[in-house]
């Protein structure tokens, strides 16, 4: 029989999705997928049949559930948990199907009708997504304001009719890890593997291939357009076991999909994930989305590319940030603004894309993913290039005036894209308010500040910092030189937030009712007690495995001089980590001590002494184990 894999209520009427929900016998049952502050996505099962007959209704009131369900701090607290779940109609709904469950008659897997929705607490919208939406309306409302009251910009991007829309683009590149289960990672093999480029786009094989091909084309059924998917850098090769059948399977995996609107492309983001773990899943394969899953070795990212469209009213549609002609300069001054925007206002911005230890352990110098705020935009207008050492950088295509965007590289697939892509509206809108409507600046005057030396005064950018590089910012500079260029970026989840605090202008993030105090607060409470609970509850445990697994390997017989220190030191340096004396605290101690005194500003700065204690334990170990002889 032949399956529905989506509706669209954006082209139907509720009469026509009833019909089309009872027609289709395989969906049984119907989920309300929110997005609360912690970035966790709801799932219920509700039969058809408890609310076809009242369909109406339940589209326009949704259904009421427990605040203790969501993450929304301070907002739905125990005393006022009421929190109503509402359908979207301005999105694709999909049918997620059941392969392990067949339908009694029609034998076909049992479908679930997955419709986004919003939370509403006290007659407010509390949630991810509301804050998304809030941030494409305001964007549509205040771009339109600019070309109303100023008819002399719709010359410079070749308007010819009034706007229609203005459309916020978005698409994103997932990037994961596949392994066969408890297989463990040899943190060597992984990275000499990385550094020689050994899987970077070669052929998948075995059932590794055949998942990422049947991911696709399931992709291409829910309406997402995949445009491909091959290794990425990370990856040992399988071992053949038996006949097509592979073991210790260790691959890392990128799969991208064609642009869609801000929120649409978020929700699809979350409906690609659930897919891919399902394939994989069948296949006898483990997926993980973590930023870094595996240390010393490339993390997943997840790659933002942000774009703003206008459509006429009479159905044409222009790219608000290309040149005309597309080789005469990099980008307009709207896409200049825009870029200036985000990049001086990315300390308001950086706590809604990285926001978990997980996530702060990807961002380290050596493995592609971006460590300081610096922009880049290519070597010439006329020979598009791209810089893969940068927070963020633009893409341009000269064929095609459609295709320019910007890339932010530093989410990872937690991000929590609905907020950090509304961060980043602000960062836009706040760039243009000032450079353009304020001061009226030039194509070329954005140019050179954006070119500006850090000390150097502009009307925009902050003086001692530099935005703008088309060097290998990873090994052209130390990391003391580089924080001089760009600014020290955050180590901690704590640090970031803290940042955040003390950015003076940080009302900018609540302009225009796209982000409420109450959501910026509700987030950055939830943030902070992930930060703590996974510290305190996985973190530091995990470490204490790690050094318990560290045991003397050298025998007496074979054992040199060389081999005695080297343990005392290892030896020393666990004491430091996990042993208390009657005259000193462990670090593991005075961090439990610090959570529980909530001394936030001491347990960020003893997560990371752990974290380098750590690092330089396990190297002290690796080069003590390859002088043993006998293992």
């Amino acid at each position: 029989m032949h399956k529905t894999y989506y509706l669209d209520p954006r082209h139907s009427t509720l009469q026509q999705l009833k019909e089309s929900i009872l027609q289709n016998q395989q969906i049984q049952f119907i989920s309300l997928q929110s997005v609360d502050l912690g970035n966790h996505h709801t799932d219920e099962k509700i039969p058809v049949q408890s609310v076809i007959d009242d369909f109406e209704d339940f589209i326009a009131n949704g259904i009421q559930t427990d605040g203790s369900s969501v993450v929304l701090p301070h907002i739905a607290d125990i005393n006022n948990a009421k929190v109503d779940m509402i359908p979207d109609t301005g999105v694709r709904w999909v049918i997620d199907y059941n392969y392990l469950h067949l339908h009694p008659v029609t034998k076909d897997p049992i479908g679930t009708l997955i419709i986004p929705a919003f939370l509403k607490h006290d007659e407010k919208f509390v949630c991810s997504r509301s804050v998304l939406k809030n941030a494409c309306r305001v964007l549509d409302e205040k771009v339109k304001g600019y070309f109303k009251a100023d008819p002399a910009l719709s010359d410079e991007l070749g308007l010819e009719s009034p706007i229609k829309s203005v459309n916020l683009t978005l698409a994103t590149e997932l990037e994961f890890w596949v392994k066969s289960p408890d297989n463990r990672a040899d943190e060597e093999k992984l990275s000499t593997s990385q550094t020689l480029k050994e899987q970077y786009w070669q052929r998948t094989i075995g059932a590794v291939r055949t998942a990422l091909e049947e991911s696709l084309i399931t992709l291409e059924r829910y309406g997402m357009a995949p445009e491909m998917g091959h290794k990425e850098v990370g990856g040992v090769a399988s071992k053949l076991q038996s006949s097509n059948h592979f073991t210790h399977i260790m691959e890392q995996i990128e799969v991208d999909w064609k642009f869609d609107m801000a929120l649409q492309s978020a929700d699809n983001e979350i409906f690609a994930k659930d897919i891919i773990t399902d394939v994989f899943t069948r296949h006898g394969l483990v997926v993980t989305f973590k930023a870094k899953p595996i240390e010393g070795v490339a993390g997943n990212g997840e790659h933002h590319h942000i774009g703003i469209s206008l459509t006429q009213e009479n159905g044409k549609t222009v790219n608000m940030f290309s040149p005309i002609p597309l080789d005469s300069d990099y980008i307009n001054r709207f896409g200049y603004a825009a870029l200036m925007g985000i990049l001086n206002n990315y300390s308001l911005i950086n706590p809604f894309v990285t926001s978990t230890n997980d996530s702060f352990n990807r961002l380290k110098p050596g493995f592609e993913a971006p460590v300081c705020v610096v922009s880049s935009l290519g070597h010439s207008p006329s020979i598009p290039s791209r810089n893969r050492t940068v927070l963020i950088g633009l893409v341009r295509d000269l064929n095609s005036p459609y295709a320019t965007r910007f890339e932010l590289r530093a989410p990872n697939p937690n991000t929590n894209t609905y907020l950090a892509v509304s961060a980043v509206v602000q960062g836009i809108l706040d760039g243009i308010d000032v450079t353009i409507i304020k001061n009226n600046m030039s194509a070329e005057e954005l140019l050179k500040e954006l070119n500006k030396a850090a000390g150097e005064e502009g009307v925009y950018l902050k003086k001692d910092r530099m935005f703008r590089s088309e060097k290998d910012v990873f090994e052209e500079y130390t990391d003391e030189e580089r924080d001089a260029l760009y600014g020290a970026p955050p180590k901690t989840v704590y640090e970031n937030i803290l940042q955040f605090k003390n950015t003076p202008n940080k009302e900018l993030l609540e302009k225009d009712g796209i982000f409420k105090s109450s959501t910026v607060n509700s987030y950055f409470a939830a943030i902070e007690s992930h930060w703590l609970t996974e510290l305190k509850d996985r973190i530091i445990p995990r470490n204490i495995e790690i050094l318990r697994e560290m045991v003397p390997l050298h025998e007496k017989d074979s054992m040199n001089e060389l081999d005695k220190i080297k343990w005392e030191e290892i030896l020393n340096k666990k004491i430091e980590l996990m042993k208390d004396t009657f005259s000193r605290k462990c670090l593991f101690t005075r961090i439990a001590e610090a959570m529980e005194s909530k001394d936030l500003a001491l347990v960020s700065s003893l997560q990371i002494t752990i974290m380098e204690s750590m690092t330089q334990i396990k190297e002290m170990y690796r080069l003590y184990k390859r002088n043993i002889i006998n293992l």
